[in-house]
C-alpha cells in the first residue's frame, strides 16, 4: 500500500550544481579549476554544472561521491527532484487530464 503524495512543491528544488558551489566548495576550499583537476573533468564542465546549465550525470555522481565520501544517489536524487519537477510544470496540464486507475 502506498500513501499518495498529493501536495506539490511550490518551488523548483535545489539544483546540484548550487549544492556544490554553495555548501561543498567553501567547505573544501575548492576552486572550479581544483575541483575539475580533483574531478578529471574539463573546467567548462564543472562551470556548466555550477552554473546550472547542465545537469548532473551518472558518471559525474561517481566521480563526486568518490571524491567528497558520499554516495552517487546522493547527487543522482538532486537531479531526479530537478528533473521530475522540470517535467511535472512542463506537462501538468497534460496529466491533470488523466483519469487514475480504480481497483475494481
Amino acid at each position: 500500500m502506498s500513501v499518495p503524495n498529493t501536495r506539490r512543491m511550490k518551488r523548483q528544488p535545489t539544483h546540484p550544481g548550487e549544492i556544490l558551489r554553495e555548501d561543498f566548495m567553501p567547505d573544501y576550499n575548492l576552486t572550479v579549476s581544483g575541483l575539475a583537476r580533483d574531478l578529471g573533468v574539463s573546467r567548462q564542465t564543472v562551470n556548466e554544472l555550477l552554473r546550472e546549465r547542465r545537469a548532473l550525470s551518472p558518471e559525474m555522481a561517481l566521480r563526486l561521491s568518490r571524491l567528497f565520501g558520499n554516495t552517487p544517489e546522493f547527487w543522482l536524487n538532486l537531479q531526479r527532484s530537478v528533473d521530475l519537477w522540470n517535467a511535472g510544470e512542463a506537462i501538468r496540464a497534460e496529466v491533470r487530464l488523466i483519469k487514475p486507475l480504480r481497483v475494481a
